[in-house]
């Protein structure tokens, strides 16, 4: 807890110092002091804003807005007026030659940040954005989209289904090496060697990255058989619906495309897995006790009839 607190604070000192965000006297080259570029920031994106609105979207001390206020207003960039509505409450509206202030100021800190992207391969800018997301959604700064998709796997997705796994279950079950490599023998097969026509494979995105996965592959000396393999959702996609249907669909297209039979094989610890497939007619077959991953567990066979 505490390596992360530090790692987090030095990151915020160190950005603030790449972007040149200290730098009180003149703001990206202008006139402008950092806070009166927030207040004009804040004050273009409204026709008239009211000052208490103003101050508490800004965090700012009252007597600090106020010198702000009066030192653009003296400069003409706002105008302060009285609200016809409420004479006690007061409104700011930019001024052209304020919103033209606050574009030259958007203009330039796009710049600025384009020049630091630029140095990156279309690869690191992915990472980045992926990175930028996780952590504006971790901290709360933006709302999570309650929507997904299912895909087919992109490049770099087979990969990802293997590593996730070996994380995920390593962390929640504590499971070892063992079922990482469990998972890298079918993803392996599944990209060597899968019939499209009676095979296939999703993953679910949510917020532009993968947080589920589901396949379907044939089952080998049974022409009528299916086997479902590998569902997973990540901890901060649970509760979208995206595990019922990865389901859904592993269940459609087997039935689509001829199965008579959909199988799977999973184990008791994994309750939400189970009341998915409770949900979707599977029926439990058979249950056997194993060791296969380092510590005791109880593996269950599940059918579901598609006929």
């Amino acid at each position: 807890m505490n390596e992360i607190v530090a790692r987090l604070r030095a990151f915020n000192r160190d950005y603030t110092r790449l972007i040149g965000a200290l730098d009180y006297e003149h703001r990206l080259g202008t006139p402008h002091s950092l806070p009166e570029a927030r207040v004009l920031y804040e004050l273009a994106r409204r026709e008239r804003t009211p000052v208490t609105t103003l101050r508490q979207d800004l965090d700012m001390d009252p007597g600090q807005l106020s010198r702000l206020l009066t030192r653009a207003e003296q400069a003409g960039l706002v105008r302060r007026e009285r609200d016809p509505d409420d004479s006690r409450r007061q409104l700011v509206r930019p001024t052209g030659a304020g919103r033209a202030a606050a574009d030259l100021l958007d203009t330039r800190s796009t710049a600025a940040t384009a020049a630091l992207v630029e140095k990156l391969s279309p690869a690191e800018r992915a990472h980045l954005d992926a990175a930028l997301r996780t952590v504006s959604r971790l901290l709360g700064l933006t709302a999570r989209p309650e929507t997904f998709r299912l895909r087919a796997p992109g490049p770099g997705d087979l990969g990802w289904v293997i590593q996730r796994h070996g994380a995920l279950y390593t962390a929640e079950y504590g499971w070892n090496a063992a079922f990482e490599a469990l998972v890298a023998e079918v993803v392996a097969r599944y990209a060597a060697d899968h019939d499209p026509a009676r095979e296939g494979a999703w993953i679910a995105e949510h917020d532009g990255e993968p947080v589920g996965s589901v396949f379907c592959v044939a089952e080998p000396g049974d022409p009528g058989t299916a086997r479902l393999r590998l569902l997973l959702v990540e901890p901060h996609a649970r509760g979208l619906g995206a595990g019922r249907a990865l389901v859904a669909r592993c269940v459609d297209f087997a039935r689509e495309t001829g199965h008579r039979r959909l199988v799977l094989w999973t184990n008791d610890v994994l309750t939400s897995a189970r009341r998915i497939y409770e949900a979707a007619g599977f029926v439990l077959t058979r249950t056997r006790p194993h060791e296969m991953f380092g510590r005791p567990e109880t593996g269950q066979e599940w059918e579901l009839d598609l006929t």
